[in-house]
């Protein structure tokens, strides 16, 4: 098949589903959660395949690998999004005009929606579920690294879509192979919006190469502030938690700020990276500090170019500062705008980071981990933007939607 021709039919689905009643919308989700979970087997024997051919020590390794637990995981995302209310429909603002008109703004779906991804399965599912219960289309360019799992979680999908007699165009997988990527990236009149999630290189090519609207879901270089009057146990289970709950993620910690007056409770804020042999790289005065109390093995100098790096593994940089203002100036050179938090328990001083740190999810006190749209009630998530156009953070039903102006009258017509 020609690769005009898989956007031509998505653009026939796309008109095919709209007006799909929310009951068998919803029916659809819950029966290819039911359909996931019942084919654990057939998805992790495939996935498999994809893990046989990748490193286990690349970072992408985590990010390919479904297990049992995940794709419960995943089915219980579907599940919710399932649940959820669907935005379609909702009135954003109604408005009689002085000569009679009645104007409403309501949302709608943004048509067909292209997401290229590398090694991260879930997405395809994530995908789907969320385009479908918003009522858009989506044309998913999964890479060569999760060729086997993306092909398995499609049939999942169109078996069910099969069953319920909905054209499977309504999720549509391009080939594994280069071409298809050049092929997506000049869709324009087919594809409406192009969401790249992936590694700051895929994600800097996309931005360049389309000819299609891009929605940024940026790579995360992400900080933590730990301020002079932050709390240590809250700050060494936030770190903790942050860097190794799974390092693979666009919200793991990549770089933590210590306030200067702070450096003696550095040993104690760090100590259980070790359990996880968290390789730590220090600047002149942490490393001071930490030389014989961190593991010598994991303890390195840092460099320039440690700080501004996307780690994806067991490694972290860390660097003392001087306060909360160069604190938010270190983070304003090398932040990608995805998350960042400061754990301290002087209001002002939160509140000042809250107000100056430009990035897309702002915490205080609490754990990068949450940017995911399953954590903020969202059901699940389509990616994190960075960007600041459109939508901004998790993305999920509502930012899947765009708006039109629905006009009613009684013959108006407009004299100058």
């Amino acid at each position: 098949m020609s690769y005009t021709a898989y956007f031509e039919n998505a653009v026939k689905a796309s008109r095919a589903i709209v007006g799909l009643p929310a009951t068998v919308i919803k029916s659809i989700l819950l029966d290819v959660a039911e359909a996931a979970v019942a084919k654990t087997d057939f998805l992790l024997a495939e996935n498999q395949k994809d893990l046989d051919r990748m490193d286990v020590a690349d970072p992408k390794y985590d990010r390919l690998k479904l297990t049992a637990a995940r794709i419960q995981d995943i089915a219980q995302d579907m599940r919710n999004v399932a649940a959820m209310d669907s935005p379609l429909g909702n009135v954003l603002m109604q408005n009689i005009m002085p000569n009679g008109m009645a104007l409403s703004k309501v949302r709608v779906p943004l048509g067909v929606v292209g997401v290229i991804y590398e090694a991260r399965p879930n997405v395809t599912f994530d995908v789907f579920s969320l385009c479908f219960k918003t009522g858009n289309i989506s044309v998913l360019k999964g890479g060569s690294d999760a060729e086997f799992s993306n092909k398995a979680i499609i049939t999942v999908i169109h078996d069910v879509l099969k069953v319920h007699h909905i054209d499977t165009n309504a999720a549509t997988l391009l080939p594994a192979e280069r071409e298809a990527t050049a092929a997506l990236l000049s869709a324009s009149g087919y594809v409406d919006v192009l969401i790249p999630r992936g590694s700051q290189q895929l994600i800097d090519y996309v931005r360049q190469n389309s000819k299609v609207p891009v929605i940024e879901t940026g790579a995360g270089i992400v900080h933590a502030y730990f301020d002079a009057e932050g709390d240590l146990e809250k700050g060494s289970a936030i770190v903790y938690n942050a860097k190794t709950r799974r390092v693979s993620v666009c919200n793991a910690l990549d770089c933590l700020l210590i306030n200067a007056n702070r450096l003696s409770d550095l040993p104690t804020l760090v100590n259980n990276l070790a359990q996880k042999k968290v390789e730590i790289y220090a600047d002149e005065a942490v490393y001071s500090v930490l030389s014989g109390y961190y593991p010598d093995i994991l303890l390195h100098k840092a460099t320039h170019e440690h700080f501004g790096t996307e780690f994806l593994s067991y490694k972290m940089a860390v660097k003392t500062v001087s306060g909360l203002q160069e604190a938010l100036d270190h983070i304003a050179a090398h932040s990608s705008k995805h998350s960042e938090a400061i754990i301290t328990e002087n209001e002002q001083t939160a509140g000042q980071f809250l107000n100056k740190v430009d990035a897309a999810a702002v915490y205080v006190n609490v754990s990068t981990a949450f940017t995911d749209g399953a954590q903020f009630g969202l059901g699940a998530e389509i990616g994190i933007s960075t960007q600041k156009l459109h939508a901004r953070g998790p993305m999920g039903l509502e930012e899947l939607t765009s708006y039109k102006w629905l006009i009613k009258g009684n013959g108006q017509i407009r004299n100058s």
